[in-house]
């Protein structure tokens, strides 16, 4: 249990470490589901564009909207981004180093789709198959421009009767699912590329202004977890406390029955320490107030001089 709950720890401690596992379990996902996706395209003119490009880019949008909810940090940049600047600037170096590290951990899992996608070619065979040239294949030579586009439609079902015992379906399949690899490729090392790049190059940059985005982007999200820990901590006090008052009146009789009162063991006095002299729904509420619209300023210095 020790050993377990040190990893919990650590993994709510470094919420960095948390989001790249997440973002990797949900690359993991999307090859699972295409893997196990039963692509069927409907051989149709009018709809094998529509479900194609339907199916390579409608499930990214999914994963990348789900990536945004997964990560914790989303809500924490647009609260700091929304909120009144009060008695604390806010830093847009800060907010925009935030919002490119969700939005390219969220990237991670629909770019794995769409390259799966376009490496496997059904998606790009189903969606584009009515836009080749029909002159460049013998087997529609003979045949009207109604019949070429619904033999055209019908590529990518090679179970079909018109296309059984036609010798360019697989000329054709093969040439699109050429041209869905050689992009899907030419994507795949353009990302390693910029990755690449963007590694290696860092360091030529401005590295204090880096170092600072990405303290204070830290800072912010550790300030919004000890700010909810303490609210947590103090409503349970706060909660503890009314308790008390309310079973006031029966503190005779359980001690008759002989049970043992948690806050007599606890100590009333050190409650009310810790309660901050917050004793009441307004005050709380006046507290939450000015902790929105008021944050105090960075300077620890103030508190040691009051």
């Amino acid at each position: 249990m020790d050993r377990f709950r040190m990893i919990f720890q650590y993994f709510q401690s470094n919420s960095e470490s948390v989001m790249n596992g997440i973002c990797g379990l949900l690359a993991l996902a999307s090859v699972k589901m295409y893997t196990s996706f039963d692509f069927s395209c409907p051989c149709l003119p009018e709809y094998n564009v529509a479900y194609g490009l339907g199916i390579m880019f409608l499930p990214p949008i999914i994963l990348f909207l789900c990536g945004l909810i997964l990560n914790r940090q989303s809500l924490v940049m647009l609260e700091e981004w929304r909120r009144p600047e009060g008695r604390r600037k806010k830093d847009l170096a800060v907010i925009r180093y935030m919002c490119s590290s969700i939005v390219q951990r969220a990237m991670v899992a629909p770019v794995v789709w769409i390259v799966v996608t376009l490496l496997d070619g059904k998606c790009l065979i189903c969606a584009f198959s009515g836009s080749v040239d029909p002159q460049k294949f013998v087997g529609f030579a003979n045949v009207s421009t109604v019949q070429v586009q619904q033999l055209l439609a019908k590529v990518p079902c090679k179970d079909d009767e018109l296309m059984r015992n036609n010798t360019s379906r697989k000329a054709v399949s093969r040439y699109l699912r050429c041209c869905s690899q050689a992009l899907g490729w030419s994507i795949l090392l353009i990302l390693i590329i910029a990755a690449f790049l963007a590694r290696w190059l860092r360091p030529c940059f401005d590295q204090a202004t880096l170092l600072q985005a990405r303290h204070w982007s830290n800072y912010i999200d550790i300030e919004q977890k000890v700010f909810e820990e303490t609210c947590c901590e103090h409503s349970r006090l706060f909660a503890h406390k009314c308790i008390l008052h309310f079973f006031e009146s029966m503190r005779q009789e359980i001690k008759r029955h002989s049970f043992s009162l948690p806050w007599e063991r606890e100590g009333v006095e050190g409650e009310e320490d810790l309660l901050r002299g917050i004793t009441d729904q307004d005050q709380v509420n006046k507290l939450l107030k000015t902790w929105y619209y008021e944050k105090p300023p960075l300077d620890v210095s103030q508190a040691h001089q009051r």
